[in-house]
């Protein structure tokens, strides 16, 4: 029998007290503790029902524990109980029901003892009623009777967890629009029904609050964003509003479903989860604070004062729908205002439907016609939708062919909202779930469209509900009957009957506690065997929980359609914030036991190329994460498991996977391969065999997987000759093993061509496969993991402090552990340097800015600002830094915006900044003041350029380019126009040329002295969010993985560098080589040349490990930073020791002079001064780190 309740849980302090933070023990009233699940129904130990979702104490107590030195008090509001629902989502999309009551409850007095609490505290506790199906009303109104039956004076007949296992044990779920359940908690009587299912989904909530805290226009921009699919955190507080509004805009999407994260009571200690890149929507306590967070293209709704804030444009509703939307929404909320001209009288049978919920308090029938208001509008919208799916099998919807349909009907143009909505997830969805049954299907949306074209009444659609449901009733057959009359009555929430187990697990976790205090920090003989106790349990359920989910999620990855980016999905998201958030690996090891069991049970192997993408990050990933805990055996499974995906379906399979995994440390290791090889041998199933045969036999395993990787032919056959020589192989098994490796190796050259990204330098021709006559380049370092999507799960997990990489023993033995193996002799000598910290800002560094020799020189030379640093920030502040004043550098303070500072540039006497706010202002260097504040600009300012003559050069997410004359305060005129938010651009003052691009994919080329566009520059597929321009060449970086080169004078595209695994964010132009250098999130660094028969990469560097954000390159000097804080100098040894150039390539003579050791930070811009040898980073945490590399040439 299907039951409403899941389950009963009470929620609260257990015996194992911690604050947020994870620090053990109490520490008084003004810390806040995590929660901990005290009691439940059914019992854990119950086979027939699973237990309640593991994060459900922090859910339902998201700011967590407080103590108090009082409970309940009338007279203050503060104390009161609250009572409010939240909505849980499992990995498989299911969602779980919450209803809740927190209360003050006295803190048990064991507990109290333990930990030295003073008497009569009191903490928060929380008990829940948990479903499966939205009953919000039926849940909160019988938990709120079992809060009122627990404290009422007069008891209740029966102990109170008698009556709430009796409640959930006993209540079946109704037959939807047949059946009403009648049951009682105690003396009160309660019941539930659901509406039919061909009607609207069952929605147990009231739509007031939602048509209460956002007017009509914020309601339709609400809907609209919700319809897009952004990124969207609710703000109020009050907990039910953010879960009732939440589940009411869902509802008003119908028939459509919101297919990403949905979390709409976020727990404080989640906050970081805002940075996440993919859509969501979000609630979050207005009382948490957000300003040290960026939230680019967040929509924030502030429920409380009626406000919708957004970075980027939401278009609008097209109309005649958006005016018919309107005056629907108007007429059901103002009914008397709407129809005040109109007479009452209904002469004509027109008025009953203006005015017969007029004077009716809001109630279900409103809730329905607000429902039906938007369905309505989806029917309008999507007019003759079938007609334009082209194969009911595929769901194949021919979306230029609809645009354009309605675009003749309605005599507009194409609408940026219709055509951003059809390409959402949850309109794919909507044509996959729906479109290809039978015509007795529950399609509301059709039968609507159908009845309106037909003339019929619209509410025909819906099923009638005269039909009187069948009554169910429950009683509980003990009520009344006890015999003695005795009533129960409490002074606390009483806890349930533990068993002998748990009792004794109670008692060793509050001795532990207290025996800390006793003996002031030493440990009794009982703790090591009870925090093992503790950590075995506690693993057990993590093992069980995440291997469920990531099973559940690794199928739903398979399953993404065509048109859906895994990258970008939910279930890539989740399987690496587990992977990555879990210290003991069980994410890592379990994500690769579910490729291998899926494997097994008869998978082919087959990916699409972005799920391969997908897969080859993932592994990185758990690779990575169990190399740091030195777990070889998910190091070795995770190798395994890449071969046999090959193995499977090498032609489906668009590239090698362990080719991926080169980037990887791990594979030089000599104890990774000598462990391996002596787990190959324990497994052998010939082990009668002769010994030699046993061991060539798994070392020739251990070639092909190392030919695999794309290892280095020399490091390969030197740590398969240590292996061998240790295991007493001769000679002529040593020859052939080595004819074989070079066999293996030259196969693998053949067909795949050069692949290894870390010790051989790649050749790539455009887009063409690499050829194996590639030079080798051994002045290369291991890279870690690369990072394509881990920036957001970084920022998520942010309070994880990292942890330290395991020394493994070196496989070359000409490197030196004490150096990079890079480094020159010289470089080797002078590993000192200077990293300043530079505190100033209280928001995240958005912005910076170096002032160079050439912006401020002069004919009397260099002035004192040359080298200074101009930092921007969420806090709204420009900050002017003085590198060369030790700690006291930060010079000025800037203050005017009113929003966060995106862009920074300078001149001799002024700085130029630009901010979100859509201003840009203008201000005297000198003296710090505001000179103008240039408006004009309707969305935010990307891009700023201080020109010769007092101009301004600014673009913004508009899609235009200005020029201002700062003299005059004007906008001399707009420059360039682009169909798109200008990310990026360029300008050549002395031949007038102007380049920008942007979310368009599109480069633009414009002679602003002669007042024309030059070119429009088609190729890339995704946004461009990097240009360079030197003379008569322009190079653009953009998402789609691949650099171009232009002709600016031809308008064509010289070039296609393709040989990075991720979005391109930057690129350079290296003057003295006439070469280029690029810069991805693969944490790739790749240098091209011209060469006969076009641009080839000669070197490529991998010693950073996240996305690079900058490169600087000068004449004899190049700056490198990235996302991770790591930043990197490199130079030309030949040039600055003034030997000749060399005859070979000259991009691969530059070499790495020296890094700083990494911090744990997320940077988000980096700003280079090569004069002086400095690189300053600016991170999310507001600080900016100055590296000074003190070098004496």
């Amino acid at each position: 029998m299907a039951r409403i309740f899941e389950h009963f849980v009470v929620c609260g302090l257990g015996p194992e007290i911690r604050t947020v933070d994870g620090t053990k023990g109490y520490h008084g009233t003004e810390y806040m503790y995590l929660p901990s699940l005290l009691d439940q129904f059914p019992p854990p130990n119950h086979s027939l029902y699973p237990p309640p979702p593991p994060q459900l104490p922090t859910c339902v107590l998201p700011a967590g524990v407080e103590f108090c030195s009082s409970g309940f008090d009338s007279n203050d509001p503060s104390t009161y109980p609250r009572s409010y629902p939240i909505v849980l989502t499992e990995g498989d999309g299911s969602k779980i029901y919450v209803s809740c009551i927190a209360f003050r409850d006295p803190v048990s007095e064991d507990i109290a003892e333990a930990y030295r609490i003073p008497t009569n505290s009191f903490a928060d506790k929380c008990i829940c009623l948990v479903s499966r199906s939205p009953y919000f009303r039926v849940l909160r109104d019988a938990l709120e009777e079992i809060f009122a039956l627990c404290f009422s004076p007069s008891g209740s007949s029966k102990p109170l967890w008698d009556v709430i296992a009796y409640m959930v044990s006993n209540v079946p779920l109704p037959t939807p629009g047949k059946d009403r359940v009648l049951f009682a908690v105690d003396s009160c009587l309660l019941s539930a029904e659901a509406p039919p299912k061909d009607g609207l989904p069952h929605a147990d909530i009231s739509f007031q609050p939602l048509v209460q805290c956002l007017d009509v226009d914020n309601l339709i921009k609400f809907f609209t964003a919700v319809l897009l699919e952004r990124r969207i955190l609710l703000r109020s507080n009050k907990y039910s509003l953010l879960t009732l509004v939440s589940e009411a805009i869902c509802h008003l999407i119908y028939p459509f479903r919101w297919q990403h994260v949905y979390i709409p009571l976020l727990f404080f200690s989640g906050v970081d989860y805002i940075d996440a890149p993919t859509p969501y929507m979000m609630g979050l306590h207005s009382g948490v604070d957000t300003s040290n967070l960026v939230m680019d293209g967040v929509v924030v709704v502030d429920l409380e004062f009626n406000l919708i804030t957004t970075t980027e444009e939401i278009p609008p509703i097209p109309e005649p729908e958006l005016s018919m939307l309107r005056g629907e929404i108007l007429k059901l909320l103002y009914p008397n205002v709407v129809g005040i001209d109109l007479m009452k009288a209904d002469l004509y049978g027109s008025s009953e439907e203006n005015f017969k919920l007029s004077n009716k308090p809001w109630g279900a029938d409103h809730d329905l016609q607000l429902r039906f208001i938007f369905l309505k509008f989806f029917a309008s919208i999507l007019g003759g939708y079938r007609n334009f799916i082209e194969n009911s099998a595929t769901q194949a919807f021919n979306t230029q062919a609809f645009l354009k349909k309605r675009s003749r009907s309605t005599n507009q143009p194409l609408e940026p909202m219709i055509a951003q909505f059809l390409d959402s997830h949850g309109f794919l969805d909507y044509l996959e779930r729906v479109v290809g049954f039978d015509e007795n299907n529950n399609n509301l949306l059709d039968k609507l469209q159908d009845a309106i074209g037909r003339g019929q009444n619209p509410l025909s659609v819906l099923p009638s509900t005269l039909v009187e449901p069948e009554i169910i009733t429950i009683s509980d057959p003990d009520i009344g009957v006890s015999g003695s009359g005795a009533k129960y009555s409490y002074d606390r929430f009483p806890s349930n009957v533990r068993t002998e187990e748990q009792e004794e697990k109670r008692k060793q976790i509050l001795a532990a506690a207290n025996g800390a205090f006793e003996y002031s920090g030493r440990q009794t003989s009982s703790s090591p065997s009870v925090s093992s106790l503790e950590r075995a349990a506690e693993r057990d359920r993590m093992v069980l929980d995440i291997k469920v989910k990531l099973q559940g999620l690794w199928l739903r990855l398979l399953k993404l359609g065509a048109t859906e980016d895994p990258l970008s999905s939910f279930e890539y998201g989740t399987i690496l914030a587990l992977i990555e958030s879990d210290a003991e690996g069980i994410g890592g090891s379990g994500f690769v036991e579910c490729i291998r069991e899926h494997i097994n049970s008869g998978w082919h192997g087959q990916l699409t190329e972005e799920q391969f993408i997908a897969v080859k990050e993932l592994l990185k990933t758990a690779i990575s994460r169990a190399t740091s805990r030195n777990d070889v055996s998910t190091i070795r499974d995770a190798l395994e498991v890449s071969a046999e995906m090959y193995k499977k379906d090498a032609n489906n399979v668009p590239d090698y996977v362990q080719r991926h995994l080169i980037s990887l440390s791990i594979w030089e290791e000599l104890r990774f391969w000598e462990g391996y090889f002596d787990y190959l041998i324990e497994q052998s199933s010939n082990k009668s065999a002769n010994y030699a045969t046993m061991v060539t036999a798994q070392l020739i395993v251990l070639a092909s997987h190392m030919a695999g990787l794309g290892l280095a032919d020399n490091d390969a056959w030197y740590m398969i000759e240590t292996i061998a020589e240790r295991n007493n192989i001769g000679y002529k098994l040593l020859i052939k093993l080595r004819g074989l490796l070079s066999h293996i190796q030259q196969l693998r050259i053949s067909y795949w061509g050069v692949s290894s990204v870390k010790s051989q330098s790649l050749l790539a021709s455009g887009l063409s496969s690499p050829r194996p006559k590639d030079s080798t380049d051994e002045n290369e370092q291991p890279a870690e993991a690369s990072v394509v999507g881990r920036s957001w799960v970084q920022s998520m997990f942010s309070r994880e402090t990292s942890s330290s990489r395991a020394s493994f023993g070196r496989a070359r033995k000409s490197t030196s552990d004490g150096a990079p193996a890079d480094l020159p002799a010289a470089g080797q000598k002078k590993m000192q340097t200077n990293v300043r910290i530079l505190r100033g800002h209280s928001g995240a560094v958005t912005a910076l800015h170096c002032v160079t020799r050439r912006e401020v020189w002069d004919l009397v030379g260099d002035r004192e600002d040359a080298g200074f640093f101009i930092s921007g920030s969420t806090d709204c502040s420009v900050k002017i830094w003085d590198p060369s004043l030790r700690g006291s550098e930060l010079r000025a303070t800037l203050k005017g915006h009113t929003r966060t500072i995106r862009a920074i540039s300078s001149d001799r006497g002024k700085i130029v900044s630009g901010s979100d706010d859509q201003s840009v202002i203008v201000w005297d260097k000198q003296t710090s003041q505001l000179l103008e504040e240039l408006k004009g600009h309707d969305a935010q300012v990307s891009c700023v350029r201080m020109l010769s003559g007092e101009r301004v050069l600014t673009s913004a997410h508009d899609g235009t380019v200005k020029m201002w004359d700062v003299r005059t305060d004007t906008c001399v005129a707009t420059v360039g126009r682009c169909s798109s938010a200008v990310l990026c651009m360029e300008y050549d003052d002395s031949t007038g040329i102007l380049a920008a691009a942007g979310r368009d994919a599109v480069a633009n080329i414009w002679d602003i002295r002669a007042g024309r566009q030059m070119h429009k520059l088609l190729g890339h597929t995704k946004w461009i969010r990097s240009i360079r321009m030197v003379g008569d060449t322009v190079i653009t970086g953009s998402d789609d993985w691949t650099a171009r080169v232009w002709s600016v004078s031809r308008g064509t595209c010289d070039a296609v560098l393709a040989c990075h695994a991720g979005p391109l964010l930057c690129v350079e132009y290296s003057a003295s080589d006439k070469g280029i250098i690029t810069g991805s999130t693969d944490g790739l660094l790749r240098f091209w040349e011209n060469e006969e028969g076009g641009i080839k990469c000669v070197k490529n560097v991998t010693i950073h490990s996240a996305a690079i954000l900058s490169i600087n390159a000068g004449e004899h000097w190049l700056g490198i930073g990235a996302a991770d804080n790591s930043m990197s100098l490199f130079h030309r040894p030949q040039e600055r020791l003034g030997s000749f150039p060399n005859a070979g390539s000259k991009m691969s003579g530059w070499q790495l002079y020296r890094t700083p050791q990494k911090t744990s930070a997320v940077v988000r811009c980096v700003a280079s001064d090569l004069e002086r040898k400095r690189i300053c980073s600016g991170g999310r945490n507001g600080l900016l780190r100055l590296w000074e590399a003190t070098i004496n040439i």
